[in-house]
């Protein structure tokens, strides 16, 4: 019986985590705005969502050919996503690609959605509750 369940929560619980790292990424770069030379982070959502739910961590090897060739860095993932730097709308004298209106309404629909999951888990668990004392 709890497998079933695990398995019910699973997406819910994978997107809670996703929009948690995502957070904490638009956070860093709202942290950043006045940081010379700073590139704005962001997460595909619904990819790596997917590629979570699948298991598919996304990156490829690299491939060598000789055996003096170096490795590549992974570069920083989040749950197996890449994390891409934001798309720039006005450059900065400075480098700084962070548009703190962007980062503001990123932050804020991120929030909502991450309480709309904590909602549906919510009431995942009062049905199970209800069905096991019903």
């Amino acid at each position: 019986m709890s497998s079933r369940i695990d398995e019910a929560m699973q997406f819910q619980q994978t997107a809670l985590r996703l929009r948690e790292a995502r957070q904490q990424l638009i956070a860093s770069n709202i942290a950043n705005a006045d940081t010379p030379n700073y590139k704005a982070k962001d997460i595909d959502f619904a990819s790596a969502l997917q590629g979570a739910l699948s298991g598919n961590s996304g990156n490829l090897p690299v491939a060598t050919t000789a055996p003096g060739h170096l490795g590549a860095a992974s570069g920083e993932t989040v749950m197996g996503a890449p994390v891409m730097y934001r798309t720039v709308l006005q450059p900065s004298a400075d480098g700084n690609t962070v548009d703190m209106d962007v980062e503001r309404a990123q932050f804020a629909d991120n929030a909502v959605r991450y309480e709309a999951s904590l909602k549906f888990i919510s009431d995942e668990v009062k049905d199970v509750l209800a069905a096991l004392q019903g």
